[in-house]
């Protein structure tokens, strides 16, 4: 007969090295992110956030729109260098 803790304790070491074998997976993958949407289109967004969030972010909030402006410097024109 198994005791509970003991049952616990295995369960747990199961899921830990499910989550272990999904980090190494996860690094393996590209990490690569190909934009589709232009930087007009990613600027509006970023309004329509602040226009929802009536000027005070959530942390949700502000982690989209971290995402966001990311996405926008990817695809937005870069001014020409002077020579």
């Amino acid at each position: 007969m198994i005791s509970a803790t003991v049952r616990y304790a295995r369960l747990g070491c199961a899921y830990s090295q499910r989550l272990h074998l999904r980090d190494r997976m996860l690094h393996n993958m590209s990490t690569t992110v190909e934009f589709a949407r232009s930087a007009d289109e990613v600027n509006e967004e970023i309004r329509a956030l602040w226009r929802r969030a009536g000027g005070t972010l959530s942390v949700e909030q502000r982690e989209e729109y971290q995402r966001l402006v990311m996405e926008w410097a990817t695809v937005a024109p870069q001014p020409a260098k002077a020579a």
